[in-house]
């Protein structure tokens, strides 16, 4: 066996044992939280030794860090077959919403929120810059699009600051309304009144 050959195994050994690792904290935060997940109970799933899990993870919010990156690729995948079809702005912004949504259900309310959180707190671990960010830039990208073609209003508001509107007031709105049984029509309703805001028809 060369050493190329052992290299590439050790590698391959070293990340099906972060995967497992990853697995096992995002289900434990799942039934826990982040701030009461038991970390004795992750590498116990993941049958490794306690000190294994900070080899691979300095902290728990890196864990929710690297979800957020992981479902953010996701659903660009998914937005980029939608955008595949001619789609209006607000019928853009609606998908995006609704693949949002899905998020928060796949992954329960209480890490969503918790994952959202990391992107507003001063302690978080290295994170992309918004723009660089796939769901965020394709949005921005759409509603740049929308401005050249006539669709985007001229105004003060510039396409990435509404994009930035939309995503920053959609999180906090889902944040504050995972309890109101309205909520879907609260939604729907947002994406109306967020365009007329930006001086839509």
């Amino acid at each position: 066996m060369t050493t190329d050959t052992k290299i590439t195994a050790r590698e391959a050994k070293r990340l099906a044992t972060r995967e497992r690792l990853f697995t096992a904290a995002v289900a434990e935060f799942k039934r826990a939280g982040v701030a009461s997940g038991d970390v004795g109970a992750i590498v116990a799933e993941a049958g490794v030794a306690h000190g294994t899990f900070f080899f691979h993870f300095p902290t728990k919010e890196h864990v929710v860090a690297e979800l957020g990156q992981r479902e953010e690729a996701r659903m660009a995948e998914v937005l980029v077959q939608f955008l595949a079809s001619p789609r209006d702005l607000r019928t853009t912004l609606l998908e995006t919403v609704r693949l949002t949504v899905a998020l928060e259900r796949r992954l329960g309310t209480h890490l969503f929120k918790e994952m959202l959180a990391l992107y507003f707190t001063p302690n978080r671990p290295e994170l992309q810059a918004w723009n660089e960010h796939q769901v965020i830039s394709l949005v921005m990208e759409r509603f740049e699009r929308a401005r050249e073609d006539g669709e985007f209003p001229e105004g003060e508001v510039e396409p990435a600051s509404a994009a930035m509107y939309f995503f920053l007031s959609l999180y906090s709105l889902l944040i504050t309304s995972d309890r109101n049984p309205e909520r879907t029509s609260l939604l729907e309703q947002y994406v109306g009144v967020l365009l007329r805001g930006l001086g839509f028809p």
